[in-house]
Order: structure tokens, then C-alpha cells, then sequence
């Protein structure tokens, strides 16, 4: 059964795929551009084709990078979900975010969002897949952060089942009776979408920011730690006969399936007539995982880096960053401009031609896409209270991580050249003590103290 008609039959709200009018079209190209948010959950630096990737086939992915601009230096607001989540709709990075860690702590009342400033400036916002900033009768959910409509996950704990009972519908719980008393019949990613694809059909002729949080390809963690089948699909597709482990089956499955919403995007927007008038970026929330009975190792998820999810290693923070945006981005084009989760609030401002919020840590690197001069950061911050409490910081080509930082503030910082040893395999701090000083001052300067996550 078609998807959307199954939607319709599980009694969830769609629209029909309808053409444009040609003046809906033509108001779509002088309006102020849309934009296209698409994250990862979990995906590595090495898992798309165009970061190196050899066995798995992301064909529309690597569209993206062939038709717009490869970030070979971008970084994710922190090494697991919810933080990294705070950095990227807040501009904060994690020595200042409210929200530091997985803990359910919502956002605030006064927290400003990019969601927020584009909804003030006119655009119609919508977030699909999972937000983990703020849970049911909170100041932090998505209706009061800036979002006209959500649907998906509040909490990462819930979105890690492929199969829930329920889904969120803006502050509504709408129940999947397809997976009810164990039934297995209605699949998160599938409904999350298709209702995505709706928004992007009925918001055509308006300004609009679409953030499109997927959960691919995490694991089911609670279910990965019972069968070690975590990488809940279902099916295994094309990969069905490889002689793979079922867990890295499912992942590549995972792959093929976020790789082919991608591809469904772009070609609406080709269809709706406002390809020209969009912008589409392609993240990770940090690096690959290591959960469900997967092996990041398998495919070589994190390519040439060095860690994890949950390190501060390149790893666990650098991640694929790719930007679309016909006529504005040079096609096949590439950048190291050193950027991370926190850019993007002042970038999507700039983009919608409003002004950016004074008091966050985020540089716009729209000149940067679009080929022009681009400012730097002085460095890029990082911290992780759990595992003993971790730092990082990069600065310029110097990366330096304290660990055992809870226990000891002054312990030793390794550093590492990205220049010459991306994969951090040579510590060279001895070598370097005026670099290690200076880095070790910027981790106390640009902490701050919070109540919710200490360090």
C-alpha cells in the first residue's frame, strides 16, 4: 500500500503532491530564500560517499555535494543528541548552551531559536524526527520555540523505537494503532516523512524554514541490548543477501533509506519550481555509534578520524556538512573553513536577511557559500560533563582535549596538528607548551558554570 495512503487509513492528516500554479512559482522566486534543514542521527564523517565511503551508495547525498559544497571542517554542537541539538537551534556553544547533556532539561522561556527569528520574520516553520529539547508541558517544546507545526519525538529516549505506539502532533499524542499490542506495522521514519513531504507541498508558495530531524541511522538501543539487533528496519532490502551481520544490514539499510529521502527532497523542489529558491543543508547530530549490535568499524564510519560518539576526538564532533543552493553555491565545491553547529542561527538569519542576535557564540558562513571572504573563528569550544568530564578546543590548526577534567581542571591537554595528523595520533603538547597554555586558557575561559551540567 502506498505510504501516504496508509497514513490516511491510520487516521493521520495528509495533503496531495499537487503542481504549483505558475504565479505561486513565480512569487516562490522573488520571496526570501526557503531553507532546508536535513540531520543525521548518528551518522560518521566516512559514512557518505562523498567523505570517502566505499561500500555503502548515497547517490543523493553525494548529489547534494556535486551539485553544491563539501565543509571538509565541520562540527557538531557536542558529541551526543540533545546538546548538540541546543547548539545548533540556540548558537550557543557548549560553554554556554543551556542544555549540555542528555538530561531532560528543557529550554527556556527566554532561549531564543532560529526557528523563533525566522517565524518573526515571516516564515512558516516546521520540524519532523526528533527535537530532545524539552519534553510534553514544557517551556521547551517545539510549538513554543519557534515552530508553527512538529511532528515526531520529543525525547531522544523515545526515539530510539522504529515502532512506537505514539508520535507527537504539535502538543497532541497521535496513536499508531499499526504497532500497537507489538505489531510492527507502521515504521517512525516512513509516517515522519511523508507528513514532512506534506509541509513542503502546502508551504510551496511561502517562506519556509523545514527542519527535518531524522533518527536514521540511530539504533534501538534498549532493544540492541536484549537481541543485539538494534538496527530496527523493516527490511534488510537490498542488502538481504549480503554476507553481512543482520545489525550491519540493518544500518546499511538506514543508509539507503535517509540517503533516498534526501533524494525525494531535492526532486520536489525541482517539481514545485523552487529549487533555485532553496537552500538545503545535510548534517549529523556526532559522530557514529556504537550501539544496537553495530560496529562502527564495519563500514569505517568514522573515516579517518580518530573516536566516537561520545568522545572529543575528531571522531566523535567532526561531521559531514554539505550545502545545496542552485544559482548562490558554486556546484562541486569544497571548503575548510573550520564551522560548527553554532553558525547556523546567524547563517539562516543572514540568509532570510534579518539581524543576528548579539550575545551568541555563531559566525554566519554565507560568504563562505556563496565563494566570498569568510571570517574565522578565533576557536571552536567544546565540553561533556560525563565520563569524567571532558574539554576540546580548535584553533586554527590546533586541536587540544583535557580529559578527567571533573576531577582535575588543570589535567594534562593533549594536542594534536589537523593539519599533518588529522587522526590524533601524535600528542605533541611537550612540544608545543605556549600552544598548550593558550588552549588551556581558553577552556577556562569560555566555561561557564551550569547548575544542570557541571564540569
Amino acid at each position: 500500500m502506498n505510504r501516504r495512503k496508509f497514513l490516511k487509513v491510520a487516521g493521520l492528516s495528509t495533503a496531495a503532491l499537487m503542481l504549483p500554479s505558475l504565479g505561486g512559482v513565480r512569487a516562490q522566486r522573488n520571496a526570501k530564500p526557503n531553507i532546508i534543514y536535513i540531520l543525521a542521527d548518528d551518522m560518521g564523517y566516512g559514512n557518505p560517499g562523498c567523505y570517502g565511503q566505499e561500500t555503502l551508495q548515497t547517490p543523493n547525498i553525494q548529489r547534494l555535494a556535486a551539485e553544491g559544497m563539501k565543509f571538509t571542517d565541520h562540527y557538531a554542537g557536542s558529541t551526543v543528541c540533545a546538546p548538540s541539538r541546543c547548539a545548533l537551534m540556540t548558537g550557543m556553544h557548549m560553554g554556554h548552551a543551556y542544555i549540555r547533556g542528555n538530561q531532560r532539561v528543557p529550554l527556556r522561556r527566554q532561549d531564543v531559536t532560529v526557528a523563533g527569528l525566522l517565524q518573526d520574520a515571516g516564515y512558516v516553520t516546521g520540524l519532523y524526527g526528533k527535537w530532545g529539547l524539552g519534553e510534553p508541558e514544557t517551556t521547551g517544546i517545539p510549538n513554543k520555540q519557534g515552530f508553527d507545526e512538529f511532528f515526531g519525538y520529543l525525547n531522544q529516549h523515545h526515539a530510539h523505537d522504529y515502532y512506537p505506539v505514539h508520535l507527537w502532533d504539535n502538543m497532541h499524542r497521535i496513536w499508531l494503532s499499526g504497532n500497537e499490542v507489538c505489531q510492527r506495522q507502521e515504521y517512525s521514519h516512513n509516517v515522519i516523512h511523508d507528513r514532512a513531504m506534506d509541509f513542503l507541498s502546502e508551504n510551496k508558495e511561502n517562506p519556509f524554514f523545514l527542519y527535518l530531524a531524522y533518527t536514521l541511522p540511530h539504533a534501538n538501543n534498549e532493544r540492541g541490548s536484549v537481541t543485539r539487533d538494534g538496527m530496527e528496519v523493516p527490511d534488510y532490502g537490498p542488502f538481504a543477501n549480503e554476507n553481512w551481520p543482520d545489525q550491519e544490514k540493518g544500518f546499511a539499510m538506514m543508509v539507503k533509506m535517509l540517503d533516498d529521502s534526501v533524494g525525494e527532497i531535492l526532486d520536489l523542489l525541482q517539481e514545485y519550481g523552487i529549487d533555485e529558491n532553496t537552500v538545503v543543508f545535510f548534517s549529523s547530530d556526532n559522530g557514529p555509534h556504537h550501539e544496537g549490535g553495530h560496529d562502527p568499524d564495519f563500514f569505517d564510519d568514522n573515516g579517518p578520524l580518530r573516536g566516537y560518539k561520545r568522545d572529543l576526538y575528531e571522531g566523535g564532533i567532526r561531521v559531514p556538512m554539505l550545502a545545496r543552493w542552485p544559482g548562490t553555491i558554486e556546484p562541486g565545491s569544497e571548503t575548510d573553513h573550520p564551522s560548527a553547529f553554532w553558525d547556523v542561527l546567524p547563517t539562516a538569519a543572514e540568509i532570510a536577511g534579518i539581524p543576528v542576535p548579539e550575545g551568541i557564540d555563531g559566525i554566519s558562513f554565507l560568504p563562505a557559500l556563496k565563494g566570498e571572504q569568510q571570517q574565522s573563528h578565533d576557536y571552536l569550544y567544546w565540553e561533556f560533563s560525563p565520563q569524567g568530564g571532558k574539554q576540546a578546543v580548535r584553533m586554527g590548526d590546533w586541536k587540544g582535549v583535557r580529559l578527567e577534567a571533573s576531577e582535575n581542571p588543570d589535567a594534562p591537554i593533549e594536542l594534536y596538528n589537523l593539519r599533518t595528523d588529522k587522526g590524533e595520533t601524535r600528542n605533541v603538547a611537550d612540544q608545543h607548551p605556549d600552544i598548550t597554555a593558550k588552549i588551556a586558557g581558553i577552556m577556562e575561559s569560555a566555561h561557564t558554570d551550569s547548575q544542570e551540567f557541571p564540569l
